[in-house]
């Protein structure tokens, strides 16, 4: 997949809500090895170094587009190109921190215990990531993907998937000394033509877009493009409301 970061940034400040929740919700005082995981453009390895100036951060994606926007951005930080999956770090761990980028990683039910693993003992494994798979948005995704005239290119398309909450709770409860959990849903009023299209255009889409080429992007964009504006309508004051359901969890070993 190929990541357009200034797409993507389109709406940082709604982007950077949860993680600054989570940030908040961290209880390490001074945590000295610190990890992004999954740290994107750097917007949100910012709000780390400015929590924990003194702590050695390092980001880590798999995507060399947006990495580059990160190592311009912030040239202090040390960052890495490296996926999810196969990544282990050098020495134990106090913060493991990801916000919006393990739900594109498989099987959870061994990535979370051996993340978890990867930490210091007190070290914290803090994780946001998006709960809204059955919003109208995404249905309208698969619903047009999986149609006669895109199933073909389209079908097994992957946006990402998170286990039910419970399952987070018997996978870390057992080996961590406190674990929080919790949902937050944000009712984000967004601007523009298409703003809930441009959104997705960001992140959930970029799978399905990657698999097409210009002229094909532009009609599969063209069929979802009303469904989404039937589904989130404008208000009175022309905003339209799109409401955004994230997971949170804090596990500390």
């Amino acid at each position: 997949m190929t990541w357009n970061p200034d797409r993507y940034l389109q709406f940082s400040d709604e982007r950077l809500r949860p993680a600054a929740d989570l940030i908040a919700r961290i209880p390490l005082a001074h945590p000295i090895q610190v990890v992004d995981l999954g740290c994107g453009a750097g917007n949100v390895t910012r709000l780390l170094g400015a929590r924990w100036p003194e702590a050695r951060i390092t980001g880590l994606d798999s995507a060399p587009e947006m990495l580059a926007r990160a190592r311009s951005a912030l040239p202090e930080i040390r960052f890495e190109l490296a996926g999810v999956e196969h990544w282990s770090p050098e020495e134990p761990l106090d913060l493991l921190f990801s916000n919006a980028a393990l739900h594109w990683v498989e099987d959870h039910e061994s990535l979370f215990p051996r993340l978890l693993d990867q930490l210091a003992p007190g070290g914290v494994l803090a994780v946001q990531m998006p709960g809204n798979f059955d919003a109208p948005s995404h249905r309208s995704i698969r619903e047009l993907a999986a149609s006669p005239d895109w199933s073909a290119r389209l079908g097994d398309a992957r946006m990402g998937a998170v286990l039910p909450m419970a399952d987070y709770h018997r996978l870390l409860a057992p080996r961590c000394s406190r674990l929080s959990l919790w949902e937050t849903t944000y009712w984000q009023p967004l601007q523009g033509a298409q703003p809930v299209l441009d959104w997705l255009r960001g992140t959930t889409l970029v799978p399905f877009l990657s698999r097409l080429d210009d002229d094909a992007q532009a009609t599969f964009l063209g069929a979802l493009a009303p469904r989404l504006a039937t589904a989130y309508p404008p208000g009175p004051d022309g905003a339209v409301l799109f409401p955004f359901r994230r997971i949170f969890l804090v596990a500390q070993r």
